[in-house]
């Protein structure tokens, strides 16, 4: 088959949309402002078969290739161009609707959502922990074959680990606490090592610059007043993408929208 050309533009969105049914009227508004190629989601929580396919279709959005998951989970990739080569990945032999993948404009993108891990950072008590060590460590060896194959790619989605100091808003509070004790951010640059894949937020954003896409929904503290926040959602590309990465854009407005995802949006620019 003959890649089709690339795109002159690609833009590119990730959220973590914590139910694409209830909170349908905020993607429809973010893609009428943003205007993204393609929107990643995670998190839909979508049985297959009821994706608002519609509305998306409706608002300029007529492609969609999704792994729905009644009451949890859930993965999607809604485009403006048409998705190519669907494909779908099952990590761990769990079952749960975590990836999926198509190839835009000669681009494969992939929409991931890596599993939370409890409360507990303690894999000898907490399977939910175990489980995501379990994720990472079979991310780390698919994505360093994903990428090997040298065709143009970006991964984005909800990693759910904060990798970097400058991710959370307290590196010492936080270095206990789930998404971003030592054992997830080792595993996750060593996931970004061995597959040659850019941090394209980061390149765009460099450390100490603190970057938070996650803003809990515990407490009740006015969120924009602390900021007391995490970075959990990424993108990542391969090099020859990541250098023509234009703008990366933290959509950290619509945590104020009414009855918001905890997560906002990322959205970057490709010139490929």
């Amino acid at each position: 088959m003959t890649t089709p050309p690339a795109a002159k533009h690609l833009t590119i969105a990730t959220w973590n949309i914590n139910s694409v049914r209830l909170r349908i009227a905020q993607v429809v508004e973010f893609l009428r402002l943003a205007r993204p190629d393609v929107l990643a989601l995670q998190e839909t929580k979508c049985p297959p078969g009821q994706f608002p396919t519609r509305k998306l279709a409706d608002a300029g959005y007529p492609h969609i290739a999704d792994n729905g998951q009644k009451g949890y989970h859930g993965v999607a990739l809604v485009s403006r161009l048409p998705l190519e080569d669907v494909r779908r990945r099952d990590f761990c032999a769990m079952g749960d609707a975590r990836h999926v993948s198509a190839r835009v404009s000669g681009i494969r993108v992939h929409s991931l959502y890596v599993p939370a891990g409890g409360d507990k950072p303690d894999a000898a008590v907490n399977p939910k922990f175990a489980h995501k060590l379990a994720f990472l460590e079979e991310m780390k060896d698919w994505l360093t074959r994903e990428a090997a194959r040298a065709a143009p790619m970006i991964l984005c989605g909800d990693l759910n680990v904060a990798p970097y100091e400058c991710d959370v808003w307290d590196h010492r509070k936080l270095l206990r606490v789930v998404t971003h004790t030592p054992v997830e951010t080792d595993a996750l640059k060593d996931i970004l090592a061995a597959s040659g894949l850019v941090d394209v937020v980061r390149r765009a954003y460099p450390a100490p610059r603190p970057v938070f896409t996650w803003w809990s929904y515990r407490g009740k503290e006015d969120w924009r007043v602390l900021d007391k926040g995490r970075r959990l959602d990424h993108i990542w590309a391969d090099e020859r993408l990541a250098a023509a990465c234009e703008a990366v854009e933290i959509w950290k407005q619509t945590r104020g929208w009414a009855r918001p995802s905890d997560h906002v949006p990322v959205m970057a620019r490709f010139a490929p």
